[in-house]
C-alpha cells in the first residue's frame, strides 16, 4: 500500500510516463462497444445510497435489488427495447479492500454470493452488470476508491464478469484525466470488453480536449448531476444548448456525450417534463439509463420509455449531433425560452424538437416555416409526430407549422422532404 507522499508522487510520475505510452499506442478506444447510445438501468437516482437492509430490505443497494430488477426489465419488455445494462452504483462494497490481495471486496451482507454469482445471473437473463468506481482515495460516499490500484480493480471487474466500468472522480487529485486513460488501458489489457464510462469531463469543469476524452471512454458525463426535478433538467439542456467547447462534435459510434440518469417513472417531475427530458436525450443521441423503480412503474412512464420512435431517433446508426438552432424569449420574462433543436437522421429525415422551457406556466403558440426550423427552404415538408404518429402538413415558405406547446414540456416531430 502507497501511504507516504514520496510514493504517490514516485506513482504519479510513472503514470505521467504510461500516459506518454497511451498516447503514442493507442489511436483510439477500440473495445467494440458503444456503437450506438448504451441503454439501461442505473440505481444510484431513485435508490441512492440505502445500505439499511434491516429496515428497508425491499430498497436497498444490494443482491436482491438487482435481481428484481433485472427480472423486470426482462418480463416488462426492457431488454428487448435495447435496456441491456444493469448497473450499481456507489455504496455496493465493503469500507475497506482485503489485507492480503488489496482487492475490492463486495459487502458480505448485502451481496452474499459476491459479484461473479450476480453478473452469472444477469448474464444468463441476457442481460450486461454494471459496477461503480471512483479515480479517487474514495468514493462519493467514502468507501474505497480505485486510484493506486487501477490494475487490480480493471482486473477484479474482469473476473468478475463485469460488463460496465462507471468511473467517479471524486476525492480525485492531480494527474486525474492520466489517471482515467491508465484505466481505460487496462480495462482492454483484460481481454473483457468492459464498456467505460467516465466522469472527469465534468469534474474538470469541462475544461479538456474532448477528441481525447473520446479515444477513452465510451460515454463522459459533461453536465451537472441530475435531481429528480425540472430545474436540474433544464439546466442540462442549456448546458447542451450552449454546447461550450463544441463537445457535441466529439460525440459518435462509440463514444457518446452523457448527460445523465433519466427521471422517467420518479417523482419530482411532470408528464409533460419526463417527456421533455427523453426527447431531448434522445435528440443527443446520450446513453438512455433509467433509474426508476421497475416494481412500481407506472403506465406513462413504462410507455414512455418503451416509446419505439424514441429509441430509434436515440439509437438512429449515424450517431448525428443534435444542436439548438434558435430560441425566442418572451418578453417581459426573460426566462420564458423557447427553442428548436434539429437533428438529421441516417434515411434522409429530420428530427425537430420545440422546446418550452418556461417555469412561468404559460402555454406557447410557436408558428415557424420549415426555414426558420432549420429546415431548408424553397421545398415542403410533412412532419409526423413521434409521441403520437399523427401527420401533418405540407408545411413550406409561405405555410408556417403552428403548434401550441404547454410550460415544460416539448414538440417532438420528424420532417420529411417532399419531391
Amino acid at each position: 500500500i502507497l501511504a507516504t507522499m514520496e510514493n504517490k508522487l514516485l506513482l504519479l510520475l510513472c503514470l505521467t510516463v504510461l500516459n506518454v505510452f497511451l498516447v503514442i499506442t493507442v489511436e483510439s478506444l477500440d473495445n467494440g462497444l458503444a456503437i450506438q447510445p448504451p441503454m439501461g438501468w442505473m440505481a444510484w437516482e431513485r435508490f441512492r445510497c440505502n445500505i439499511n437492509c434491516t429496515e428497508d430490505p425491499d430498497n436497498c443497494i444490494s443482491e436482491k435489488l438487482i435481481v428484481q430488477m433485472c427480472d423486470k426489465m426482462v418480463a416488462g419488455g426492457f431488454r428487448d427495447a435495447g435496456y441491456t445494462y444493469i448497473t450499481l452504483d456507489d455504496c455496493w462494497a465493503e469500507k475497506r479492500r482485503d489485507p492480503l490481495t488489496g482487492k475490492l471486496v463486495p459487502d458480505r451482507t448485502r451481496f452474499p454470493r459476491g459479484m461473479k454469482a450476480l453478473a452469472d445471473y444477469v448474464h444468463r437473463q441476457g442481460m450486461k452488470l454494471g459496477i461503480y468506481s471512483d479515480m479517487g482515495t474514495k468514493t462519493c460516499k467514502e468507501y474505497p476508491g480505485s486510484e493506486f490500484y487501477i490494475q487490480t480493480d480493471a482486473q477484479t471487474f474482469a473476473d468478475w464478469g463485469v460488463d460496465m466500468l462507471k468511473l467517479d472522480c471524486c476525492y480525485g487529485g492531480s494527474g486525474m484525466e492520466i489517471g482515467y486513460e491508465t484505466m481505460g488501458f487496462f480495462l482492454n489489457k483484460t481481454g473483457r470488453p468492459v464498456l467505460y464510462s467516465c466522469s472527469y469531463p465534468v469534474c474538470l469543469g469541462g475544461h479538456v480536449i474532448y477528441e481525447r476524452v473520446a479515444k477513452t471512454c465510451n460515454m463522459w458525463r459533461n453536465a451537472i448531476d441530475l435531481t429528480d426535478s425540472w430545474d436540474r433538467v433544464y439546466k442540462v439542456i442549456r448546458i447542451y444548448g450552449d454546447n461550450i467547447g463544441n463537445f457535441s462534435a466529439a460525440a459518435g459510434p462509440g463514444h457518446w456525450n452523457d448527460a445523465d440518469q433519466l427521471m422517467v417513472g420518479d417523482f419530482g417531475l411532470s408528464n409533460g417534463q419526463q417527456t421533455a427530458q427523453i426527447v431531448m436525450w434522445a435528440m443527443w443521441s446520450a446513453p438512455l439509463f433509467m433509474s426508476v423503480d421497475l416494481r412500481n412503474i407506472g403506465v406513462f412512464a413504462e410507455e414512455l420509455l418503451l416509446n419505439k420512435d424514441i429509441i430509434a431517433i436515440n439509437q438512429d446508426w449515424a450517431g448525428s449531433p443534435s444542436y439548438r438552432v434558435w430560441q425566442d424569449k418572451r418578453l417581459p420574462v426573460t426566462t420564458d425560452i423557447i427553442e428548436g433543436w434539429i437533428k438529421r437522421l441516417s434515411d434522409g429525415t429530420t428530427a425537430i424538437a420545440i422546446l418550452n422551457g418556461s417555469n412561468y406556466g404559460e402555454p406557447a403558440t410557436v408558428v415557424k416555416t420549415p426555414r426558420q426550423l432549420g429546415l431548408l427552404g424553397n421545398t415542403s415538408y410533412i412532419f409526423r409526430n413521434v409521441l403520437t404518429s399523427e401527420k401533418s402538413g405540407p408545411f413550406n415558405d409561405t405555410v408556417p407549422m403552428k403548434v401550441r406547446i404547454p410550460a415544460t414540456s416539448v414538440y417532438f416531430v420528424v420532417a420529411t422532404e417532399l419531391e
